[in-house]
């Protein structure tokens, strides 16, 4: 699959994997920017097609089409390539977090639970439907739910973040749940929407009516969730009933 994907945005890290700074020899011939960013797609391809463990450094260089001292020249280590992959997507959780602060916080806005969970879901179904988008919405929901430390550090760094200012949005739309039933529902959430951009057997079941990724399915997934939390979180009776 051909992608304009571009090299990752500069950052104050000053990792080796980032940091271009003078120690480093000087630029080999080989070494041209679109290469820098056929890495970088060529990793995110193989990691989401086969896993992380499963995919060498050399079989990324040659997806790449490139020397394989280029890919350590560029990135460094092969969790620092893993991590470089989330680095470079981190716009596309700022869109979310943008779209989040648009949300009014008020629980007794019947309109506000469904504009949070919008802001959860939309950003994430409009990039796996790009052709740029489709392998790092598979690298997700294959690789970042297996426990190591890799992962772990990608999580911490970009994920974190991102569910405790949703699950603060949800804490305030629905103030009668505590944070720890809200983080369920947080998490119960979150794995609806990890498995509709990685499902593959929709159309199969739904014999053809149903294409898997399907942009159009974006408000049934939401009601999905809404209508989910709101019967998990229930608004408790103001008075108990009468006997």
């Amino acid at each position: 699959m051909q992608s304009s994907v571009k090299p990752p945005p500069a950052t104050g890290r000053t990792s080796r994997a980032h940091d271009p700074g003078a120690s480093r020899p000087l630029l080999p011939a080989s070494a041209r920017p679109d290469r820098k960013a056929d890495i970088l797609l060529a990793a995110e391809k193989l990691f989401a097609q086969h896993g992380y463990h499963a995919v060498s450094i050399r079989q990324i260089a040659d997806e790449a089409g490139v020397p394989l001292a280029l890919v350590g020249y560029y990135y460094g280590l092969k969790h620092e390539l893993f991590y470089a992959i989330f680095e470079h997507w981190s716009p596309t959780i700022e869109e979310r977090l943008q779209a989040l602060r648009t949300v009014t916080g008020d629980p007794l806005d019947v309109h506000t639970l469904r504009r949070i969970i919008d802001a959860f879901v939309g950003p994430v179904l409009r990039m796996r439907a790009s052709p740029e988008g489709e392998y790092y919405a598979l690298l997700i929901a294959r690789e970042l739910y297996i426990s190591r430390p890799e992962t772990d550090r990608v999580l911490r760094d970009f994920f974190d973040p991102l569910a405790h200012a949703f699950i603060d949005a949800l804490h305030l739309a629905l103030p009668h749940a505590t944070r720890g039933q809200v983080a369920w529902g947080y998490q119960f959430a979150l794995g609806t929407l990890l498995h509709h951009i990685s499902d593959h057997r929709v159309d199969r079941l739904s014999e053809g009516e149903s294409l898997q990724g399907d942009p159009a399915a974006s408000g049934l997934l939401t009601n999905f969730i809404v209508g989910g939390l709101r019967a998990a979180l229930p608004v408790p009776d103001v008075f108990p009933p009468t006997l």
